[in-house]
This record gives C-alpha cells, sequence and structure tokens, in this order.
C-alpha cells in the first residue's frame, strides 16, 4: 500500500527520536529547531501476533510481516502558514501523508529548549492545529474561487462542488477542522483534490519521560481531555526509552521491556494504532517458502487484494480459496480444512476481512 503516516509536532517534542527508534535507527544527536529539513521516509513492521500463530502450524523458510510509512516532518512552529520558519515547506510535505501522529511534549527536560520556553501540551497542540487550519483555509478560499467561476456555466455538478467548497470554506474560517463538518462520502470526495490538512486523522503521541513510564502526569492527562473533545486517540511512549530498546538485540528487548513493568513497546502501539488509523487491514499467505502478511484498505475485493501481490494475480484472477486463524488452529493443518469444508471458494466480488488466509488462482 502507498498510504503514509506523517509525524508532526513542534521542535524538540522528540518527533524525530521517536521516528528513528520506530526504523530501528539512530536517536537524533541534536536538540534544535529545524535540524530534519526535509522529510525522513521510513517503514516499520506492523506487530501482529496472528502471524506467529499462523507460523507456529504452518512452519516457513520466510516469514514477512505487514509494513507502515512513515514520514518524519521537520517542526513547525506558530506562524508557519505565513512561512515562518521553514512553514511552507513543512506544510507541503504534510498534504502528501494520509494520516497524522502528532507528537505531544509531556516531559520537563532543562537541557531540551522548548521553542515556546515552557512545556504546555494543550498550548502546542493549538499552535498547530491553527497552522493547519489557516493553511487549509487559505487552499479552500483559492479552491472556491475557481470552483465558482466554472459553476457559473449553470452545471448541475459544479454548482453543487461550489456549494460544498463554500461549506468548507465556513467551517474553517469559523475555527474548525474540516473532518468535523464534511462527513458524507459525497463531500469528502468533492474536497479530496484540495489535499485539506485538517481532513486528515489524527494520532496524538504523548511523549514522556523515563521516569514517567507506566503512568499518566499532568501533561499526558491534559492531552487526553483535549483529544476526547475532537474524538482522536492517544498513545502514550517514551521517545528516550524506546530509542534505547531499538539499539538492544532482538532477544534482549522483552526482558527489557519486563524490568519497566511493560508487556510490549510503545512503539509497537503506535504502529499498530497508525496502521488502524489508515483504515488498512492484513491478510496472509502461507507456503513452504515463505508466510506474508499483506496490507490493503479495508473493503478492499480479492482480485484487488490479489494485485497487491502481483498484477498479474488481479489480471487473471480465477479465485480465491480462503480460510480462518480460527479454523486452522481447531483443526491444525490445511488438509484437516479441506476435509471439514472449512476452505471456502470466493470470487470476484468477495470483499477480504482482515486476517484472512488465502490461495489466490489466477491465468494468465
Amino acid at each position: 500500500m502507498s498510504l503514509a503516516a506523517g509525524i508532526i509536532g513542534l521542535p524538540n517534542v522528540g518527533k524525530s527520536t521517536i521516528f528513528n527508534a520506530v526504523c530501528s535507527g539512530k536517536a537524533a544527536a541534536e536538540n534544535y529547531p529545524f535540524c530534519t529539513i526535509d522529510p525522513n521516509h521510513g517503514v516499520v513492521a506492523v506487530p501482529d501476533e496472528r502471524l506467529a500463530r499462523i507460523t507456529a502450524l504452518l512452519p516457513s523458510r520466510k516469514v514477512v510481516p505487514a509494513f507502515l510509512e512513515l514520514i518524519d516532518i521537520a517542526g513547525l512552529v506558530k506562524g508557519a502558514s505565513m512561512g515562518e520558519g521553514l512553514g511552507n515547506r513543512f506544510l507541503a510535505h504534510i498534504k502528501d501523508v494520509d494520516a497524522v501522529v502528532h507528537v505531544v511534549r509531556c516531559f520537563d527536560d532543562s537541557d531540551v529548549i522548548h521553542v515556546d520556553g515552557t512545556v504546555d501540551p494543550v498550548r502546542d497542540m493549538d499552535i498547530i492545529a491553527v497552522e493547519l487550519l489557516l493553511k487549509d483555509l487559505e487552499t479552500a478560499q483559492r479552491g472556491l474561487e475557481r470552483v465558482a467561476k466554472a459553476a457559473k456555466s449553470g452545471e448541475k455538478e459544479l454548482k453543487r462542488k461550489a456549494e460544498i467548497f463554500q461549506k468548507t470554506v465556513d467551517c474553517l474560517s469559523s475555527g474548525n477542522p474540516v473532518s468535523k463538518a464534511l462527513v458524507s462520502d459525497e463531500e469528502r470526495e468533492a474536497i479530496r483534490e484540495l489535499q485539506l490538512l485538517t481532513s486528515k486523522p489524527v494520532l496524538y503521541a504523548a511523549n514522556i519521560a523515563e521516569g514517567d513510564i507506566g503512568k499518566d502526569n499532568k501533561y499526558v492527562a491534559a492531552v487526553r481531555k483535549r483529544a476526547k473533545t475532537e474524538g482522536a486517540q492517544v498513545i502514550v511512549i517514551c521517545g528516550r526509552t524506546e530509542a534505547e530498546i531499538a539499539e538492544l538485540p532482538e532477544g534482549e528487548r522483552k526482558e527489557f521491556l519486563e524490568g519497566l513493568g511493560l508487556h510490549e513497546s510503545g512503539l509497537n502501539a503506535l504502529a499498530r494504532t497508525a496502521y488502524r488509523l489508515l483504515g488498512l487491514e492484513t491478510f496472509f499467505t502461507v507456503s513452504e517458502k515463505e508466510n506474508h502478511a499483506w496490507t490493503i484498505k479495508a473493503g478492499t475485493r480479492a482480485p484487488q487484494a490479489a494485485g497487491v501481490i502481483h498484477s498479474d494475480f488481479e489480471k487473471g484472477f480465477i479465485r480465491a480459496d480462503v480460510y480462518s486463524l480460527e479454523d486452522l488452529e481447531a483443526l491444525k493443518t490445511e488438509a484437516a480444512l479441506r476435509t471439514a469444508g472449512k476452505i471456502r471458494s470466493e470470487g470476484h466480488e468477495y470483499i477480504v476481512n482482515d486476517g484472512d488466509i488465502i490461495f489466490f488462482k489466477f491465468n494468465v
């Protein structure tokens, strides 16, 4: 899939530390605004215990998880929508992502200077929300001028589009993100070309100090309260600790986490939640050569899911043989599944379910 989540936030909130840890890189050494000029692209494996359960019963020489694309976007500052800092470039980069992971500073540290002097996560959330909204308003107003001019022809579809663009401008002018006002498929499709920033789903990542692991501090509580008003999700993560975990050999990570009283890393939760935020699902293919988790958009039909593996699979699609992990665990083998009639033959109109195990049959 080409969908990506962008990691945003003010400078010095821990964005790059988290991004580098997610992608198993080194933590950023600099603590200065704008040390990241161009967006960094990376991919992270999406934790999915179902793949391990499948492999336990159907061993394979290679196991490939699903992946999520992440883009680390350099820090925004107040006035970014007017070009302050490197605002225009950063805002343009956000246009290219499909969901936003907004890292919010929820820790005190005199060695890491806050761009506004003090730690106040709600203020920080407001600054970025306003900058995104102002940029959207500028974009929507330009779009409305163009569409309204075209609608003078009297064409019904253009007049309807102009109405939706006007509704978008009115919404933004009132200080509300377009995600709150444009709820129908028709409206969302009409403004898709604008790539509005406030139309993208948001996940807040509250970045805490090592001493606050396992508990909510006052900053996190404030973030949760604010996010609730938006209907947004919050995950809590300690960027510094995650950077340390990323440096450990795989075999030592579980013991390290247990020592902190955690059952998994915060980055696992971030990847999994961002994956869902993008509306992504997973299906599996299995063979002695490779067990593979594949990423699709929810609602994808079988031929298009086959095309994720290879375009020839979609072009020559015949059918999909499908079974569930639950049935596999009950019956243990594919032979037993066939005998019990648990492997279904599905055609072109079948909508793939999250977790389906599929063998595609095709002819080219």
